[in-house]
């Protein structure tokens, strides 16, 4: 089964928090078999269920553990939506 996530990161120490959203995503890019996909607002990861949800939730407690107070805002939905257009 495929899962497409969309992540939001909102650190709310006294990080440089650009940096450390760069940091999650690019862990995130290091996984082979998912895919990662960025905009201004977002993170949306695509792949296996089982891999992307397991990697997804590492990261978020690494970043957790790392930053000490940052907020995750997550949509979960069943399959691969990587290759629907947005519509403008």
């Amino acid at each position: 089964m495929q899962v497409s996530i969309d992540i939001s990161l909102y650190p709310l120490a006294e990080h440089d928090f650009k940096h450390e959203i760069w940091q999650f995503i690019k862990k995130l890019r290091q996984v082979e078999g998912l895919k990662v996909i960025t905009n201004g607002m977002s993170t949306q990861v695509f792949g296996e269920y089982d891999l992307t949800v397991q990697t997804v939730m590492a990261e978020i407690k690494h970043t957790h553990q790392k930053l000490g107070c940052a907020v995750f805002v997550c949509k979960f939905i069943t399959g691969d939506r990587s290759h629907l257009e947005v519509e403008t």
